[in-house]
């Protein structure tokens, strides 16, 4: 066979038409390209046939059975499949070494610009595939809630009488469902693996706790767009990541409340009863379980009604607020430490900002599958505040804030962030003589 496109097959010559793989191989772009780019690319073969042993292993993958709301093992498998697609090496020693040189250099500058002491137990140097593994317990956390709740809404919107007409096939559908959505979930992880270039770089606490890793591939490529050497890059994504560990380190609460806010969002999800009624009806006559386009058209066409809830809508703000929040310290305290130290800080400051608030595609695939945003969009906002505060009452007050939940900035404070707390002025210091003095009147009561 030749690569005419003459010689290509249509739907005339297709050899499984009338059968239920049919649509897997028309030419048209509900067909082969639509499949090939969910299942991460089966394309290949001579004459613009798929490599069929590689396509039906994906299919045969796609419809194995697995626990919980959603096939993990397919979606690790296709982002690492993702990551492959480009070089992926290995980390060196050598980048290992620079990697915790730098960690150390940036845990030793932070010490004058925070009172959190150092969150960092253990250095690493990762490859975007050991992103992939290193964070997926985090990803399942942040994840399974969102997915649990999409699972449970097919069977959950139908009439008591229609669940039991459909029963047998709702829970065929309901791991299709789980199987789709791990193919959005391994395509938007493999996306950002390849986009990362450390384990903190978007904001949530995804790796074990007192880790700093960077991911030296992308640092060189990220590196490659800046007027800055790849030395001070490193040194300063360090600054960043140790800043994110001593923060996430010593604010308990912190992770609970970045997670829980992801968690409160998954449980407003609401689905469109009458809609999804309707469309069961039509596609159900005669859909194919082993088509994976046709069990992903059920999650399109209105079926899924996400008008988000009062609480979804408090959930969703507290997450970007709490985002901002951390990102904004982060960069403030970051500043404060290479403000004369490093030339190229401020190059880098304004490079990292423009970068976490355009996100990019595979934050925008997150987005579409989760429904919440990764990237903060009042970075700037919250990191004038931190500064205005540090001015103000001095670096103690400025991370006292974290204390307790309540007392973050709100929505309306990073509206006016030069006017948090604005009447509020440093303690007065007082000498060892009056610091006895009042201790002894608090002492006898006074």
């Amino acid at each position: 066979m030749t690569n005419d496109p003459s010689d290509r097959p249509d739907d005339d010559q297709n050899p499984f038409k009338g059968t239920p793989f049919e649509q897997f191989f028309s030419g048209g772009a509900g067909g082969l390209g639509g499949l090939g780019g969910m299942l991460g690319g089966a394309a290949g073969g001579p004459g613009g046939f798929p490599d069929l042993s590689q396509l039906f292993g994906q299919i045969q993958q796609l419809m194995q059975p697995y626990d919980g709301p959603l096939n993990w093992g397919l979606a690790t498998d296709l982002a690492r499949k993702q990551v492959a697609t480009e070089p992926d090496p290995t980390p060196s020693q050598r980048q290992r070494d620079a990697v915790a040189d730098a960690v150390r250099l940036a845990d030793h500058w932070l010490d004058a610009t925070t009172d959190f002491p150092s969150g960092v137990q253990s250095t690493a140097a990762w490859s975007r595939a050991e992103w992939v593994e290193s964070t997926l317990e985090v990803w399942k956390v942040l994840v399974e809630p969102v997915a649990q709740q999409s699972v449970d809404a097919i069977g959950g919107a139908l009439p008591a009488e229609a669940q039991a007409q459909a029963g047998p096939i709702l829970g065929i559908l309901g791991k299709a469902v789980g199987a789709i959505l791990a193919t959005q979930l391994g395509s938007g992880l493999g996306g950002l693996a390849g986009e990362v270039l450390s384990v903190s770089d978007i904001g949530l606490p995804l790796g074990p706790a007192g880790r700093a890793a960077l991911l030296p591939t992308n640092v060189a490529t990220f590196a490659e767009g800046l007027d800055v050497s790849e030395d001070d890059l490193l040194l300063y994504l360090a600054l960043r990541e140790v800043a994110h560990q001593r923060l996430f380190a010593h604010v308990p609460w912190l992770r609970e409340h970045v997670i829980g806010a992801v968690t409160d969002y998954a449980r407003g999800i609401q689905v469109n009863a009458e809609g999804m009624q309707a469309r069961m009806e039509e596609q159900l006559r005669g859909i194919d379980p082993t088509n994976p386009e046709a069990m992903q058209s059920l999650l399109e066409g209105g079926m899924f009604d996400l008008p988000k809830t009062p609480a979804q809508e408090a959930a969703l703000q507290r997450l970007e607020v709490v985002l901002a929040l951390v990102e904004g310290w982060v960069d403030e305290v970051v500043g404060q430490a290479t403000v004369e130290r490093m030339p190229a800080a401020s190059k880098l400051q304004e490079a990292f900002r423009r970068r976490r608030a355009a996100g990019g595609p595979a934050e925008e695939t997150f987005s579409t599958l989760v429904g919440l945003e990764l990237r903060p969009r009042r970075l700037r906002d919250a990191s004038t505040l931190w500064g205005s505060l540090r001015t103000r009452q001095g670096v103690e007050a400025r991370d006292g804030v974290w204390m307790h939940p309540d007392l973050l900035p709100t929505p309306a404070d990073l509206d006016d962030p030069l006017g948090f707390r604005e009447d509020a002025t440093a303690p007065e210091s007082l000498s060892d003589d009056d610091f006895d003095a009042e201790l002894k009147k608090m002492l006898d009561g006074e």
